[in-house]
């Protein structure tokens, strides 16, 4: 099934308030946040808090995933445990660097009887995550795993590896496109990391249309705000969705139907653009099925 992820949401899970907006949002996915948005001394009411507002529902048709705490804390045991009983739709762990991290995660998860439902996704914010991607990546086709995707982390990696962020983050593009090569070789999802200049609407879109065309998915956002915009970016285009149409349209014609390559409108067009059609459409059928 075909799921937009234009607009992904971090909620503190700490707020009650923003758990309760949540539901109300018009982004794609809501992350309800047990990492970074939350203090030591208030781990344990916000899992309590996260566990309730997903047992409660009322999401609709939002994709709901649980950010834990990363692997080198003492939280992330407890975090999987109540995510596995709250059955989201998916668990976020923050900087998975090596397969056996995703084993750890599959383990907790398997010794718990979590649903088969539940997915894994990585974050990618370490050096090593970023050399092994694509053995990442490929840790997918073991479906106890339970991978579907990643979410590009550029504030940590600078962080690690003192890698300035710059507007247009030219210095990140390698590694950027690297990632992306990776889920696509394996059949998975990627995501672009937040940004963090709220106020900067022109420089969020920019950023928005820069991960479009390399290739994201979808962006994970910090701030309400920039929902309506990242939504509008990532929507593929009207005039884009009528001619995907009328290329499958084209091909489905019986004359057409062992052909390669046709003429359409004066210009020569392959099967390819036909399963690139196909994406369109269905991002764009999957986009309206949500209502937005």
């Amino acid at each position: 099934m075909t799921r937009p992820r234009r607009s992904l949401l971090f909620m503190p899970g700490s707020n009650a308030r923003a758990l309760e907006k949540a539901r109300t949002l018009p982004a794609d996915g809501i992350i309800l946040d047990l990492e970074d948005s939350v203090a030591p001394d208030a781990k344990a009411v916000a899992r309590d808090q996260i566990a309730k507002a997903v047992a409660a529902g009322g999401f609709g048709k939002r994709e709901v995933l649980i950010r834990i705490n990363s692997l080198d804390t003492p939280w992330w045991v407890d975090d999987v445990g109540m995510a596995g009983k709250a059955k989201p739709d998916g668990i976020l762990v923050p900087k998975i660097s090596t397969v056996d991290d995703l084993n750890a995660i599959a383990n907790r998860l398997s010794d718990i009887n979590a649903d088969a439902s539940i997915k894994v996704w990585a974050m990618i914010e370490t050096a090593r995550a970023v050399l092994d991607a694509d053995k990442l990546a490929a840790a997918a086709k073991d479906s106890e795993i339970r991978l579907a995707g990643f979410v590009f982390g550029p504030n940590d990696i600078s962080r690690e590896t003192r890698i300035r962020m710059q507007p247009g983050r030219a210095a990140m593009i390698p590694m950027i496109t690297h990632c992306i090569l990776a889920t696509r070789a394996h059949g998975l999802e990627i995501l672009d990391g937040p940004y963090g200049d709220i106020g900067n609407i022109d420089g969020f879109a920019a950023e928005c249309a820069q991960g479009r065309d390399l290739g994201f998915d979808g962006k994970t956002l910090i701030h309400p705000s920039h929902i309506d915009a990242c939504n509008a970016i990532f929507t593929p285009p009207a005039e884009e969705v009528a001619e995907a149409r009328k290329i499958i349209a084209a091909f489905t014609r019986p004359e057409n139907a062992s052909r390669g390559a046709i003429q359409l409108d004066g210009r020569m067009v392959e099967r390819l653009h036909a399963e690139m059609a196909k994406r369109t459409i269905e991002i764009a059928d999957a986009i309206a099925a949500m209502g937005s």
